[in-house]
């Protein structure tokens, strides 16, 4: 089965109340899910999230299944780039790092991973939507609310940075941006996630050592811009290639349109697999040795 290197689990059930999140987690498990990294993108709500797979895994039955969901889940702590975090981002990453020293005090007996194994998603995003999910509106962007984007992506890089963590980054419609607090931090541990610029962009974070993580979107591509896809899959090591949903976003097609779960994931793969000309267990295979290498190599 294969893993997911990014997906919300509690804006899943926020969005998709009739979800149910125990069928999913418990899916996944009878399917031998590998990995799954439920993502942060608030400065407290780490403690939330593990709270709510506790209650949730609580509600399955089947002992094995559930300590097969508690084995597979990991988390990671970080701040998206939302105006009210960006206007005070020293005392919104303060607060980051307390919820992670909380989690990591609470007890693991029932097998939780409660350590954080990453940073993020944190970084850059000027996509101009003020009526999409995002909200995101160029008015909002003064030259005061650009630079304090910069140094809240800034920080949670030197945080990684000083835990040694890898971290998640997300970069939409900033590649230059987000390239320039990189190097501004020295710092390039983690992923490029929701990968969505060319090949020229993607040759220079991999030149720096970062991994490009792929989703759903990539099934979206128009025919006219196949060829260029096509090169880009092919283009990423396959030592820096990860593939994940972004759930509940992006749902891969057939199912563009819907709610998104990590169930779904398999779709991505098999475009990848394809675009590589590989089969979907040889491309799970090598994104599973991916995940082992950043996340968990000492």
């Amino acid at each position: 089965m294969f893993s997911d290197t990014h997906f919300h689990f509690r804006t899943m059930l926020e969005e998709t109340p009739e979800l149910d999140g125990q069928e999913v987690l418990s899916l996944l498990a009878k399917r031998n899910f590998a990995f799954g990294l439920d993502i942060g993108t608030e400065p407290e709500d780490l403690l939330e999230r593990q709270f709510l797979f506790d209650k949730v895994i609580s509600q399955i039955t089947d002992y094995k299944i559930a300590e097969k969901v508690r084995n597979y889940i990991y988390f990671s702590a970080g701040i998206w780039p939302e105006v009210e975090y960006i206007h005070n981002a020293v005392e919104s990453v303060k607060k980051l790092e307390n919820q992670i020293q909380l989690a990591a005090a609470e007890p693991d007996k029932d097998t939780l991973h409660r350590n954080i194994i990453a940073i993020g998603e944190c970084g850059i995003d000027h996509h101009w939507n003020p009526s999409g999910v995002d909200g995101r509106s160029e008015n909002d962007f003064d030259e005061k609310t650009y630079r304090s984007e910069k140094d809240l992506f800034c920080l949670q890089l030197e945080l990684g940075k000083r835990l040694n963590l890898p971290v998640i980054v997300h970069s939409r419609d900033g590649f230059q941006d987000t390239l320039d607090c990189i190097n501004e931090v020295g710092y390039n541990k983690g992923i490029i996630h929701c990968y969505s610029y060319g090949l020229e962009e993607a040759r220079a974070f991999v030149d720096l050592g970062w991994y490009i993580s792929f989703s759903g979107g990539v099934t979206y591509t128009k025919k006219s811009k196949l060829e260029d896809m096509t090169k880009l899959l092919n283009f990423v090591p396959e030592d820096r290639l990860l593939c994940e949903t972004d759930a509940p976003y992006l749902a891969p097609t057939p199912f563009r349109g819907n709610p998104n779960t990590p169930v779904l994931v398999e779709h991505t793969y098999n475009y990848v697999a394809a675009a590589r000309k590989i089969e979907p267990q040889k491309l799970s295979e090598l994104v599973d040795k991916n995940i082992k290498d950043l996340f968990f190599a000492k």
